[in-house]
């Protein structure tokens, strides 16, 4: 019996002693699994939020679809430390905090300042929510939106009699209608792409991006979308009420702007091709500045157009009003600026005159020293914000680089995500090839994470998407489809600036400070992305002045994504829970426990006079 004893015994203790290592490297596993994850920053919130699962599942009961008409819903106030934002009068409606009417008319009207952007000082901000007009419905989807805008989203019909012969908006029921004419092609958009098409190789990618100055609704881009070229348009908030605003409700990327004494806020060698279609932009003056700056982010062969006055003025000169001998000069001033800058006139029939700029300066150098041009000396041709333009010639090559970076730029679609010029010669400091090439699958994960949570992202329910960070265009890239398009903003605090890539790419986008309202009409964006932007600004503005800016320009019902560190989301959904917002936090895409996460908000219909919700 003892020696039975002894052997169960044995037994016994030989078990407790596997169970103890076993037990020992369950430990030491899961503890290595946890310094992998970098686990740290935020973990305790982080793990609440995981152990949480009302949190952090995918989204079975947020509804990104629209309901038009639907009314509001009711801010869950069970959290007495939450902010409650209240509306705004209606008086808000259309406010464009940095375009004010009534500031602007407090400032020169010389070369017009007055139109350029003037930002409300801090304690002159507004804070509470803009309202939706009585009656606002979600845009039609693109294409039908190109031709409608219902009337009640931008109630204003004085461009319906003052442009009236020349069809740039008709009046038609509850909404409006876009034949698709303007000044200088009251027959329609597409005759005159058809025109400019003859000379300007449109259809075979080479020409993508393209900027149209003065661009009233915003009629040509809208046509050029269909032959695959997407155009910056912008125009100033002017006696032309809402002019960019039907822009944006019709679905064609458009900001508020003017060329005034500001640089354009784009990077240089940007666009294929930038248009004038009587722009009213008085391109001799001022020793041809206006000029110099399209210069400057026109791409080397890239194509500027001019229709109108005073191209052909020996023809119209008494159809426009105007004196034979002050429509020559002008002419003969453009002339001469374009020769300085290296132009090279390809065409001029009719009202239309088109200008290659050279692939090089070296045809004309000899002509530039001659006439004692002035070149620009700033280093950075891209450092632009709230900097004055000068009258000088922006030099083809940086005095830093062996060679111009934007020649050798591939016909679209290639270029996407061909390895862009600036990138392959080493112009961006700090990033390598290998490090785009990463980038874009990084992104292109982190897209099919986003489609995975909200499934209608590529079904036409957004047609107006905006990147606050957009870093090197992958988000974009990954997203490109005809149905949408994207603004990539390039935050003007960002570590590197890389919007000139992002234009290599075939995309577009802007420089911006987020401290600052946006240059656009309110309900102006269907989806918002936002990565690492509050990360980006944590120590240079407040987090709610940021997230009003993004209320006052998303549309109702439109969603918003922020991807960002967890304790970083964790103020932001607080926030927002104040802001007639439903929102739900969901885990990185690696698991719960990566401190990054994404917060996903959706913005609840209402409108002026609405009762708080």
């Amino acid at each position: 019996m003892a020696i039975k004893f002894n052997s169960g015994d044995s037994r016994t203790r030989s078990s407790v002693s596997i169970f103890i290592v076993a037990g020992l490297c369950c430990f030491f596993y899961l503890l290595g699994a946890w310094q992998r994850s970098g686990f740290g920053k935020g973990d305790s919130i982080a793990l609440e939020m995981t152990k949480s699962g009302e949190n952090c599942n995918i989204l079975p009961n947020l509804n990104f679809e629209t309901h038009h008409g639907g009314e509001a819903g009711t801010i869950d106030d069970s959290d007495s430390e939450v902010k409650v934002y209240k509306p705004c009068t209606s008086r808000y409606t259309d406010y464009t905090p940095c375009q004010d009417q009534r500031r602007a008319m407090t400032f020169p009207r010389d070369n017009m300042i007055y139109r350029e952007r003037h930002c409300p000082p801090q304690e002159k901000k507004l804070y509470c929510l803009i309202p939706a007009p009585k009656g606002y419905v979600t845009p039609f989807p693109w294409p039908k939106s190109r031709d409608y805008v219902p009337y009640a989203n931008a109630p204003y019909k004085s461009l319906t009699v003052e442009k009236a012969i020349q069809n740039w908006i008709q009046y038609e029921g509850n909404v409006f209608r876009f034949p698709g004419g303007g000044t200088q092609f009251p027959q329609g958009a597409d005759k005159y792409i058809d025109q400019l098409a003859s000379v300007i190789p449109i259809e075979n990618g080479i020409v993508r991006t393209a900027l149209d100055t003065g661009c009233g609704v915003a009629s040509w881009g809208a046509y050029l979308w269909k032959r695959n070229v997407i155009a910056m348009s912008f125009a100033p908030r002017d006696s032309h009420e809402a002019q960019v605003q039907f822009a944006l409700e019709r679905g064609v990327p458009a900001v508020i702007g003017v060329l005034g004494t500001v640089k354009m806020p784009y990077p240089s060698r940007a666009f294929d091709m930038a248009h004038c279609s009587r722009c009213l932009i008085p391109w001799g003056a001022n020793d041809g500045i206006y000029m110099k700056e399209v210069d400057r982010v026109l791409r080397p062969g890239g194509y500027w157009v001019l229709s109108g006055p005073p191209i052909n003025w020996k023809t119209n000169y008494r159809a426009w009003q105007r004196p034979e001998e002050e429509l020559q000069e002008e002419q003969r001033k453009i002339e001469e600026i374009a020769k300085l800058l290296c132009w090279e006139k390809k065409s001029e029939k009719g009202e239309i005159a088109i200008w290659q700029k050279r692939m090089n300066a070296d045809s004309c150098r000899s002509s530039q020293e001659n006439s004692g041009a002035t070149f620009c000396k700033a280093e950075d041709p891209d450092d632009v914000w709230y900097k004055k333009m000068e009258p000088c010639i922006t030099p083809y090559i940086n005095a830093n680089r062996d060679e111009d970076s934007s020649v050798d730029v591939k016909p679209f679609p290639e270029r996407l995500y061909a390895v862009p010029p600036r990138i392959a010669s080493g112009s961006v400091s700090g990033i390598s090839v290998k490090e785009y090439l990463e980038d874009n699958k990084k992104w292109k994960k982190h897209v099919s994470a986003y489609k995975n949570i909200n499934k209608i992202i590529d079904t036409g329910r957004y047609r107006n998407i905006m990147d606050m960070n957009a870093g090197l265009g992958g988000f974009a890239a990954a997203l490109q489809s005809p149905k949408f398009w994207v603004m990539n903003v390039m935050p003007t605090i960002a570590e590197k600036n890389t919007l000139g890539v992002i234009y290599e790419r075939g995309l577009i986008g802007i420089y911006h400070d987020w401290c600052e309202a946006f240059s656009t009409y309110p309900r102006t964006y269907d989806l918002i992305h936002a990565n690492g932007v509050f990360r980006l600004y944590k120590n240079k503005c407040d987090f709610e002045d940021i997230l009003l800016e993004m209320d006052r320009i998303l549309r109702p019902e439109g969603a918003i994504i922020f991807r960002d560190e967890v304790d970083v989301l964790v103020k932001v959904k607080k926030i927002i829970g104040g802001m007639r917002y439903d929102s739900k936090l969901v885990d990185h895409e690696d698991g719960p426990l990566v401190p990054e996460k994404i917060l996903v908000a959706v913005k609840q219909y209402w409108v002026g006079n609405s009762t708080s919700v």
